[in-house]
């Protein structure tokens, strides 16, 4: 692979609506093994065939940006993650010089957050014994998280983009569940319209949900547990795609995880929800997902490895190596891929 950084000057610094484009104007790379295509997203419902299953997470991104300050007076930044089923937050505290990941505080910090709740980190998370970028924290007084993250946050950006977002522009047209604390921003591009044409061509579109966690694009971890839900309509027509030879598109790698979650080693895929920890690679290739629309991301190991799971190692170096050559924009506002086999 040509490029293990995003290459200087191609970073999508803002949506595309304010650089003059639809949402589904930006640029699509359809790979295949033997050939690569340059498009525009709205060309996707044609690159598919009648038969074809796109599965899309429908989780909705919260605005889970939160400043809080500390006991010594100094505010910094806060990310919430996830809530987990005993009303504990995980969070990851941000450095307020770089907005980099803080990973020199302790346990037992207190950090002041707006209307009146005080959030105490008690330990790392998933792994309690090792305290790094994510904490189990304990907020009190209780309160309704999307709620209160509707009235005081604002969306998680990173340093890539030239300003603040809007909740709007990081929310998908699908999306009818607040859960993610980070756009599943491969499905970004969908407009209704295309969507639309997506059915009318016969290829149906069916939900999941994978409330998608915060990232980790400095520190290259691979993605802590998630809470899914795959529904038994979607379980089913995946099953009986793949079984009528036809292929399955999931929209991105949220879709990918929670759909790999429930398909066993006999390629029935179940319905099915929890949390997963699951992390593609070498020893676990996909066994439902057969093609996928992604972004261009930092090819950080555990999304290299989802990529590589599904479509091989050397399709993916040779369209990231495309990307590079022929311009193409990074990151949640920039162009995407579809991979197909």
């Amino acid at each position: 692979m040509t490029a293990l950084t995003v290459p200087v000057g191609a970073a999508a610094t803002v949506p595309p609506e304010r650089r003059g484009l639809a949402r589904d104007g930006v640029r699509l790379m359809a790979v295949r093994p033997h050939v690569l295509t340059s498009a525009r997203f709205s060309d996707l419902p044609d690159l598919l065939e009648p038969g074809d299953l796109v599965v899309v997470n429908t989780s909705g991104t919260l605005p889970a940006r939160l400043t809080a300050r500390r006991t010594d007076g100094a505010t910094t930044p806060v990310h919430v993650s996830t809530t987990l089923d005993d009303g504990a937050w995980v969070v990851e505290v941000r450095r307020p010089t770089d907005d980099g990941p803080e990973t020199g505080v302790e346990p037992g910090t207190a950090l002041d957050l707006p209307g009146g709740v005080r959030l105490v980190l008690r330990a790392g998370f998933p792994d309690p014994g090792r305290p790094g970028r994510l904490w189990r924290a304990h907020a009190s007084p209780a309160v309704s998280v999307p709620g209160y993250l509707a009235r005081y946050g604002r969306p998680v950006r990173y340093g890539h983009l030239g300003a603040a977002v809007d909740l709007a522009d990081v929310q998908n047209v699908y999306a009818t569940e607040p859960g993610s604390a980070e756009n599943a921003s491969a499905g970004r591009p969908f407009t209704e319209r295309l969507l639309v044409r997506l059915v009318a061509r016969g290829v149906p579109v069916v939900p999941l949900v994978l409330h998608a966690g915060v990232s980790s694009p400095e520190l290259h971890e691979p993605p802590a547990p998630e809470r899914y839900r795959v529904p038994e309509v979607t379980a089913r027509l995946v099953t009986a795609t793949r079984a009528a030879g036809r292929r399955v598109v999931a929209v991105g790698t949220t879709v990918t995880r929670a759909l790999e979650t429930v398909t066993g080693e006999d390629g029935v895929t179940r319905p099915g929800e929890g949390w997963t920890d699951l992390v593609l690679g070498p020893d676990r290739p996909a066994r439902a997902v057969t093609g996928l629309v992604t972004g261009l991301h930092e090819p950080e190991a555990s999304h290299l490895l989802l990529l590589q799971a599904v479509a091989g190692p050397d399709l993916v170096a040779r369209a990231y190596d495309a990307a590079v050559a022929g311009g193409y924009l990074w990151h949640e506002f920039g162009d995407s891929m579809l991979f197909l086999p």
